[in-house]
């Protein structure tokens, strides 16, 4: 495997996982969580494999073709941005595996826990890896939703369900900006690779379209960071289980965002737009954040405006638009993920030992929990920036970038409020240390605290001992910063990473900080009863009133627009469409007809009259249900004829096959409807359908007439000459359904199938409530006629379906270079199967069925699949065929082709969706009371009467 493919195996790993503990957990936790860590623990290996090429400046990549017409593919690629993150996202979540096998309790499901974490951590990881655009924007909404699952794992609180949908609407919401953004960064470049998008920054800036992306991109950015004004979904979020807040808000997807906008550093930043947007963003939230965390009660939510404030100085700084801006963001990463999860987790113990996360609740934990207490207060320590941690030397480089930093030409603006949060972050975390672990013993704990067992507290002890040795040796975390700052800003940087920097500005900003953070903290209950009488707004009564308005509004357009008159709905989108064809129509310039009309034959005089006919009779019988079904039936057939005469044989065959299976399940589906439909429709109603009709009809006819009459390029030559030596077939349709446009019979299957599936699931709601009521009212007849399935017509069956079988392999094999093919024969096979139904009955018939529908689309659908992987494996694009010759004595050289295999994914994906819909028919006939018949036949010698039996024995 060469270096590249690597990075896609490590971005599939946690998917592949995610298979792993709902079956594990069957064996144990301890077993459930042994398993989760493996993908997690051979991801970190193979992604260590690539650390040496990256740390020399490398970037490794891979690219694994999907449609790339369109630009679509796998592709992933690894510099010093993305090994920063993707070592966080694997290292982290590893820990957090063992944490959450200690923390969570035998009523959790914990498998269903491990499942939903690994489906994020593959989320996360395809962000950082992405080399497409496309790709990412895939994975970013995956985090929305796997981070959703979560948040609100714990399904019985109310608070849970409601933190996780309002993380998903912010969230979401920003990713459906972002979308817009990225494309527009594509459409600029030409490219939805993220590599060339990221060597275009001068053409992408100089473009007017500059703007409305980086405000696309940064609304997704900002959403997914909790930026303000987006910042009040973090906190809400909390209601999940400590574990998911340690990894998701701490380490992995609130930080998104900053990757995101480091990612796209090189093309975005360097701007006064972006300076000022990001920066300003970035400044107030850091503030915000930090002002409202002293103020919090709750150790989570303190934590979580903490978290917030961190975010918004990660923001001002990349918002700064300078190197050394950038390198202090990138090394303030890396301390924030050792202090803030560590944290956390330590919040989590105390609310795991203690009952309670409340501040006023606790105090004097260090006596009673001390090994918990060395964790919290070094942690704490470090979050407030205190020498010699590892939070000390990223703050202080934050400063002193904030010390020069003017905006809009003062010097002041920055550097004062930038003090200000950091006054307020040494506050907070002062708080966290004397009000929790300080102070004496109380009695009125909730439960007794002491400190846990090893595997609680093992994870948040290792991140506490990286804070005090990159606090103290920061030259360890220097090459991968260097390699990390050097991928963000493109340039070759050399930062030197040190605990004491001298008597700087930022020092005495520090000095300042502390020294109003002890301040704070004294008067902390003054002020706290200030904070609580002063008016502010609630960001939640805020979100909760714009849904209920959002949700009103759409119920108010809903209800006006969706009345569930189905007329209205199409004479709508006729209209709609006639307008918008009609104006393309008369403002195209449209040249003159170039062409003269062929003479019409009189048959096809016939043929169109009786098309004309039929057609007019099914609009004027249509409340006679059978009489319009018959009608339909000649339209389809005078259809098909068409297509024979215009020599397109494989299209009559299809449509001819559709034509039968479709009426024929019409005509068992009539059964269970009345006979006549009722008039709903007024006089002025009809008329205004009738001249709706009319137009559109009319609109067809010159749109048809426009192109008959005209030269106009198209690509069927292209198919006709590359069919067989680019396909290896002769019927030129089968191979445009299976090679050409393969993608699109996959997606047509797909389709097909889920219609059979939900029909099945609509008739299985008929089964209970007062549907089943209505349909035991209808029961069948008990004195009804015994031929109701008439002797020739079940003697013709039984001989045609071996016979129809045979047909349907012959049309299937012959597929690719004559008319036929999977299709078809899947559609022949059912046509045979459902004559049975119709001859014998469907409870005799269905007895005798021996394949489950259900498990025939399934295989039909990933037979077709691993036809399209296959060509992946050959290093060709999805669902590239390929074809050979096979010579075996003595039989005749003969052809074989992968696309065969695919036609066999088409066969059983139609002909299970097919029988499945017949199926759900007969269920609904057997509940309604149809007889079982005994024999092939209707009348079963053992049910004859006395008389009869004595007369036979007579004879």
């Amino acid at each position: 495997m060469n270096d590249g493919s690597i990075l896609a195996l490590v971005a599939i790993l946690p998917f592949l996982g995610a298979l792993v503990p709902g079956i594990m957990i069957r064996a144990g936790r301890n077993a459930c969580a042994s398993f989760t860590a493996v993908p997690t623990i051979l991801a970190l290996i193979l992604l260590g494999t690539q650390v040496p090429a990256v740390m020399r400046g490398e970037v490794v990549s891979t690219t694994i073709e999907w449609l790339p017409q369109l630009g679509l593919s796998a592709s992933f690629f690894l510099d010093g941005l993305g090994l920063l993150f993707a070592g966080m996202i694997l290292g982290v979540g590893l820990l957090i595996i063992l944490y959450a096998r200690f923390y969570l309790s035998s009523d959790d499901p914990m498998g269903q826990f491990y499942t939903y974490l690994l489906l994020f951590q593959g989320a996360m990881l395809g962000i950082v890896l992405s080399d497409n655009i496309l790709l990412l924007l895939i994975f970013w909404e995956l985090t929305s939703l796997s981070s959703f699952l979560l948040i609100g794992y714990w399904k019985h609180l109310p608070e849970g369900r409601q933190g996780a949908r309002m993380a998903l609407t912010v969230t979401g919401a920003g990713g459906l900006a972002m979308i817009g953004g990225m494309l527009i960064l594509g459409n600029i470049v030409g490219s939805y690779n993220l590599t060339d998008i990221l060597a275009q920054g001068e053409l992408i800036k100089a473009s007017e379209w500059y703007m409305p992306a980086l405000i696309l991109i940064l609304i997704g950015a900002f959403t997914k960071s909790a930026q303000f004004p987006f910042h009040f979904w973090l906190p809400h979020a909390m209601a999940a289980p400590t574990p998911v807040s340690a990894y998701l808000h701490s380490a992995t997807m609130v930080k998104a965002g900053i990757f995101l906008m480091a990612r796209m550093w090189p093309v975005l930043a360097g701007t006064e737009p972006w300076f000022y947007i990001v920066a300003t963003t970035g400044l107030i939230t850091m503030v915000l954040g930090a002002v409202i965390a002293l103020f919090k009660d709750d150790l989570k939510a303190l934590l979580a405006f903490s978290t917030v404030s961190h975010l918004g100085l990660l923001t001002m700084l990349l918002g700064f638009g300078t190197k050394a801006a950038v390198i202090a963001a990138v090394f303030h990463i890396i301390n924030h993920l050792t202090f803030k999860a560590a944290l956390f987790m330590t919040a989590g113990i105390v609310d795991h030992e203690a009952h309670t996360r409340d501040v006023k609740r606790l105090g004097g934990l260090a006596k009673l929990m001390p090994i918990t207490a060395i964790i919290g207060t070094i942690t704490a320590l470090s979050m407030a920036g205190t020498i010699p941690l590892n939070g000390f030397i990223s703050k202080e480089m934050m400063l002193e970038e904030a010390a020069h930093t003017v905006w809009y030409n003062n010097p002041w603006i920055v550097p004062v409020l930038a003090t200000l949060g950091a006054c307020f972050s040494v506050a907070y975390s002062f708080r966290f240390i004397f009000h929790v672990f300080g102070g004496p013993v109380r009695d009125d704990y909730p439960s007794t605290p002491h400190d846990p067992p090893f595997g609680l507290y093992a994870a948040p002890a290792l991140l506490t001992v990286l804070v005090v040795l990159i606090g103290a040796m920061p030259f360890l975390a220097e090459p991968l910063v260097t390699v990390a700052a050097n991928a963000v800003t493109g340039l070759d940087t050399h930062p030197h990473l040190k605990l004491w920097h001298g008597v700087t500005p930022a020092l005495w900003m520090s000095v300042v900080a502390f020294a109003v953070g002890g301040v704070l903290l004294v008067l902390h209950g003054k002020l706290d009863a200030i904070w609580a009488r002063l008016p502010r707004p609630e960001a939640k009564a805020i979100f909760d009133a714009v849904m209920e308005r959002c949700v009103a509004t759409a119920k108010a357009i809903a209800q006006g627009t969706h009345n569930g008159v189905m007329s209205r709905y199409l004479a709508l989108l006729v209209v709609a469409s006639i307008a918008v064809g009609a104006h393309a129509y008369f403002t195209s310039g449209m040249a003159a007809p170039t062409r003269e009309l062929l003479p019409v034959p009189p048959l096809i005089w016939v043929g169109w009259l009786s098309l004309v006919a039929a057609t007019w009779l099914v609009v004027s019988q249509h409340r006679k249900r059978f009489r319009s079904l018959i009608f339909i039936s000649i339209i389809g057939l005078v259809i098909s004829g068409g297509f024979v005469y215009l020599s397109a044989p494989d299209l009559a065959l299809t449509q001819i096959s559709v034509e039968t299976v479709t009426i024929m399940l019409l005509l068992l589906a009539l059964y269970f409807l009345p006979k006549d439909t009722p008039a709903e429709s007024s006089n002025g109603k009809r008329l205004r359908d009738a001249v709706v009709a009319i137009a559109g009809g009319g609109a067809v006819a010159a749109l048809a007439m426009a192109f008959l009459t005209r030269d106009v390029d198209s690509i069927s030559a292209y198919h006709l000459a590359n069919s067989y030596k680019g396909g290896g077939g002769t019927n030129v349709v089968n191979v445009i359904l299976v090679d050409f446009r393969g993608y699109d019979t996959y997606g047509e299957i797909i389709v097909l199938g889920i219609a059979g599936l939900t029909i099945f699931a609509l008739m299985d709601a008929l089964l209970r409530g007062p549907a089943a009521k209505r349909l035991r009212d209808r029961a069948f007849s008990p004195d009804r006629s015994r031929d109701r399935h008439p002797l020739m017509m079940v003697v013709a069956t039984r001989a045609m379906l071996p016979i129809a079988i045979m047909v349907g392999i012959y049309i299937f094999l012959r597929g690719h270079n004559q008319p036929g093919g999977g299709f078809v024969a899947g559609l022949v096979i059912s046509i045979a199967l459902l004559m049975q139904y119709m001859a014998s009955g469907f409870a005799w018939a269905q007895l005798r069925q021996r394949i489950e529908y259900h498990s025939m689309i399934g295989w039909g659908v990933i037979i077709a699949g691993l036809t399209g992987v296959g060509a992946w494996l050959a290093g060709k694009p999805f669902l590239t065929s390929a074809y050979g010759y096979l010579h075996f004595p003595p039989i005749e050289e003969f052809e074989w082709a992968t696309a065969m295999a695919f036609d066999l994914g088409v066969f059983l994906a139609v002909l299970g969706a097919v029988m499945l819909m017949l199926y759900s028919l007969s269920r609904i006939a057997r509940f309604a009371g149809e007889t079982i018949n005994v024999t092939p036949m209707d009348h079963d010698p053992s049910e004859d009467s006395a008389d009869e039996q004595e007369q036979k024995e007579g004879q």
